[in-house]
């Protein structure tokens, strides 16, 4: 007998694909901290013990979420700076990008930023990030000269607003008719803002640099 609803979407031999399909849905709908391995396999229809093939804990299945989600959240930032010309529309595109991911894929967000993985044992996930990186160092090394201290407070400062924007917009203070576009809209104006009082920014304190900790998600 065929089994109904959730459980029918897994096929055997592409169970890593179906756990990472099924832990984006559970956080959506539970949370990060909620999500378990064996929750997952309940939503599968597998044994528990089924995972363990392809993920070694539950942190292993969460960085995998997460590289996924870098994946996604450079797609979109990469989308947004298409016709950008000069540094700063790049930085503002990529402060752009940002929100509107992190608004319209909440999962995703939680997991590369809501969570608490060891990020050094997930090289894999640092490697996955490094594009982003780039996206909002790149454009400030050549807004600063080349200069590595001025742009990376440059940088972070603009990541930092990006994150809030992102976050603000989840909580609901822009809105919900056209928030999505509000808030996209006014970290683009935001980063601007940022460039043209680049100088104003003082130098990052020791040992602070653009791969900063993961920022708490909103409760």
């Amino acid at each position: 007998m065929r089994r109904s609803g959730k459980k029918q979407r897994y096929h055997h031999g592409d169970l890593r694909a179906a756990l990472l399909d099924t832990a984006v849905e559970l956080i959506a709908e539970r949370g990060i901290d909620a999500f378990s391995l064996a929750e997952a396999s309940r939503r599968l229809g597998v044994a528990v013990s089924a995972p363990y093939r392809h993920f070694a804990d539950r942190e292993d299945l969460l960085a995998a979420v997460a590289v996924r989600a870098c994946d996604v959240l450079i797609a979109a930032v990469t989308a947004e700076g298409a016709g950008a010309t000069t540094p700063a529309e790049a930085l503002a595109a990529a402060a752009r990008g940002y929100v509107r991911f992190g608004v319209e894929h909440r999962a995703l967000f939680d997991a590369v930023f809501g969570s608490t993985l060891d990020r050094p044992r997930h090289p894999e996930l640092i490697h996955a990030s490094a594009p982003l990186k780039e996206a909002f160092l790149g454009p400030a090394l050549r807004l600063s000269d080349d200069d590595p201290d001025a742009a990376a407070a440059l940088a972070v400062a603009v990541a930092t607003t990006a994150h809030g924007h992102a976050l603000m917009a989840q909580l609901g203070a822009f809105g919900t008719r056209g928030a999505v576009e509000l808030a996209v809209a006014r970290a683009g104006f935001a980063t601007l803002a940022l460039v043209a009082g680049r100088t104003a920014l003082p130098p990052l304190p020791n040992g602070m640099h653009l791969d900063t900790p993961d920022a708490p998600r909103p409760r």
